[in-house]
Formats: C-alpha cells, structure tokens, sequence
C-alpha cells in the first residue's frame, strides 16, 4: 500500500505528469508547453536524438498522442497518414490515398497537422481529402473529399487548415459549395451537421481555425481570405465578422489571442487588433504598409504571432523579429538574430515555455529564447534538423524547413522531407 501511494503521489506531482500535443501547435492550439523536467541549455554536443525514422515529403507536423506519433506524407500521387511507436519510431500502421497535385504550388505534400481526439484521428490531405481514422489500426472510419463531394475548388497552395474538435463536432475549413466555406461534421459518422459562410465571395485561406472562450462562451474562430469571423460552435451562426481582404488570398499565420484580444496579421495585409466580446468584434487598431520590403509595423507570414501581456511579439515580412506595443501597434525593438538571413519568407515557429520560448527557425536550428519589452534576450542555439524544402525565393542555404514540431513527454518531435526524429529535451 505504500509503494501504491508514493507511486500515485509521485504520478499527481505538479508538472511531473508527461503532456502530449494531440493537434497543431499543441493542445487548445495555443502554443503553450506546460511539462517541467525540460533542459535550460542544450547539451554540448548537441541533441540527444532517440531515433530518426525515413519518410516521405510534406510539411504537415506531427501531433503526439496516447504514445504515438501521427504524421501526413506524399511521394509518386499518394498521401499517407502514418503511425509510430513514440518510443521506438517503429511504423504501427500506415493508410495511403491517391492524391492529384495538379495545379498545386509548393506540391511537396500535405500541410495539416493530424488531429487527435481520443480514439480518432483526422488526417487532412493538400488536395482536400479528409480522413477519420482509428487511432489503434488505421482502419477508415469515414471520409470525404472536399472538392468531389462538397464542390470546394483547389485552393492555390492546397488545403491547410487542420480540423478542429469540439465536443462530438469536428469543424473544417473545406470551401464548400454553396456556402460553406465552413463545414461541422459529426466527428464519429462524418454526417454534416451544417454550413457557414459564402466559399463563393473569397477563398479559404490557409490559417488553422480555433476553439475559443469569449466572456465564458465558446467561439469557433476562423479566419478566411474575406473577413475573420467568429461562429456558435452549435449551429453555425455568425456572431460577428471583421473584414480583412489580403492580396492573394493569403491569410495564413495563426492569430494569437489573449482574452479580449485577438491579433491578426498577414504578409500583404499587415495587422489589426480586435478586442471581442460574446456578440462581437470591434477594431482597436490597424496598420498596412503598401511596401512589404520596407514596413514599421509587423506583416507576419506563417509564424503565429505572440501575445504576452501588453506586448505582441513576431515575424514580419524578411524575418525579423519584431516587438509591438498592444496598445496602438507601434514599433518597440527589431531582431534578425532568430532568422539569421534578411530574406522574404523566412520563418520561425514559437512554443511558449514558461518565461521562455522554444523556437526553431527555417535554417533547422532549435533556439531557447527569452522575449520581453527590453529585447530579444537569446539563451542557446543547436542544430535540430536538416532543411530540405525549395523555398521559392533565393535562401543562403537553399532549402528551407517549414514544418512546426510537437513537443511531448520531454521531447520534441520533428520531420523534414526526408526523416521524422524524435530528440530529447530533459536535462542531462
């Protein structure tokens, strides 16, 4: 009985229990990683890697669940949902798919992040295919396809956005036709529950939507090429919608939000802040500068923005880090230490933890970096990952590495077009 007790006290432990990171950018998909036990500097030689694993091009990252790891990939027109064992890397299953790229640019493979609900798993294809699986086999347990069976058109750079669960509702951005750029599905028959917004006056746009609580009541947030709008995970309703049309219907950073404060911003489009109520949205601020090569304010591309207290943090248009106040959007500090390379796209994913952030770069490169008011405060840097994909702009390296990781049970969780490894993040 007391080797039980010390056992169960020992699992309760604040901070001791493992975390998983079941869907994009983790639980909530807030960027939060919240396990203790984590290393303060990176070893000296580097990473302790615990396997590395061959697979096929994407750059859809990996989520984390119930002791595997989920990942999408792409080679010859097949996409593939994988399985591994999160100890070992050893494959469990796999489920492939005919997928056609055709018309598809940066066709290297998927971009969604699988999502994970207890016994299933939602795996989203470039092409619109989406899959619900078993966790435990593989085995289909529904499908469809969003440009054969909801009429969606194939948006320039492919579908993006992963699903989204709430309850026994899934919610993806599938560009249905007619109206319903938004479609909620019962997550365990796929029977469509209903639809929401016109797919016919924009695009989707490639940002992942989010389950939200505004003044204690959910909000499903999307945010489209049109507008952000945020919708009653019930039925569909429009609760309100702010217009925000990009050039090139590119929409594609996560916003942060940060109650009552939601951040939005794009490469063309520059940023905005709303402040949201249960009912609706009013604008606090906006800035846009015509001349993305030259800009004050932030033009974020693919990394989410940050919200920290009376601060937004990002990267805007050619890598740098930059600093705003929340309070008018004005400029506090700029930093290219995180990107290295001055050059449009580059990118970096940040994962909050703690007082610091993880943050690994285009250049495949793991950083730990403390971010506040006074400056971009750099702790350690290593090498995580080799890049490999084009990058569509001239690059110093000449691949880049777009993919985000998942950060589980003391590890990270990482792929390219060539491997997935897992490397551990405990102290040693």
């Amino acid at each position: 009985m007391r080797v039980w007790l010390a056992v169960s006290l020992l699992a309760m432990a604040p901070g001791l229990a493992a975390e998983d990171w079941p869907e994009w950018r983790g639980t909530g998909r807030t960027g939060v990683w919240g396990e203790a036990g984590i290393l303060e500097t990176f070893p000296a030689e580097g990473l302790d890697f615990r396997w590395r694993k061959p697979i096929r091009a994407g750059y859809a990252g990996p989520a984390v669940a119930a002791g595997r790891v989920f990942v999408t990939d792409y080679a010859d027109g097949v996409e593939r949902l994988l399985a591994l064992d999160e100890v070992s890397g050893e494959a469990l299953w796999a489920v492939e798919w005919p997928a056609d790229y055709t018309g598809l640019d940066y066709g290297s493979g998927p971009r969604a992040t699988p999502t994970v609900d207890g016994d299933l798993v939602f795996a989203l294809g470039a092409a619109g295919e989406l899959r619900c699986v078993r966790a435990e086999d593989g085995e289909t347990v529904w499908r469809t396809d969003f440009q054969k069976d909801l009429g969606a058109e194939l948006p320039p750079w492919g579908f993006a956005a992963a699903p989204v669960v709430d309850g026994d509702r899934l919610f993806a951005v599938a560009a249905a036709r007619p109206g319903g750029k938004v479609v909620a599905f019962d997550k365990r028959t796929g029977r469509e529950l209903w639809r929401a917004l016109s797919s016919e006056e924009s695009g989707p746009g490639y940002s992942q939507p989010r389950i939200i609580a505004v003044a204690g009541k959910k909000q499903l947030l999307v945010w489209h090429a049109g507008a952000v709008a945020g919708l009653d995970p019930d039925n569909g309703e429009l609760l309100w919608e702010q217009p925000f049309k990009i050039r090139m219907e590119t929409p594609i950073a996560t916003p942060a939000w940060a109650d009552p404060y939601l951040f939005v911003s794009a490469f063309f489009g520059g940023s905005r802040l709303l402040r949201l109520t249960a009912n609706g949205a009013e604008q606090v601020w906006a800035r846009e500068e015509l001349n993305v090569a030259r800009t004050e304010g932030l033009h974020v591309l693919m990394s989410a923005p940050i919200l920290d207290g009376d601060y937004v943090y990002g990267l805007s248009t050619n890598g740098e880090l930059r600093c705003l106040r929340l309070a008018d959007g004005e400029r506090v500090w700029e930093s290219q230490a995180v990107t290295v390379e001055h050059a449009r796209n580059a990118s970096a994913f940040f994962v909050r933890h703690g007082d610091r952030y993880f943050i690994n770069n285009d250049r495949g490169e793991l950083i730990i970096a403390r971010l506040s008011p006074q400056g971009y405060e750099e702790i350690d840097r290593t090498k995580l990952i080799d890049p490999t994909s084009k990058p569509g702009a001239r690059r110093e390296l000449e691949a880049v590495h777009w993919s985000h990781p998942a950060y589980a049970n003391r590890s990270i969780f990482v792929r390219n077009d060539r491997e997935i490894l897992r490397a551990s993040l405990e102290p040693r």
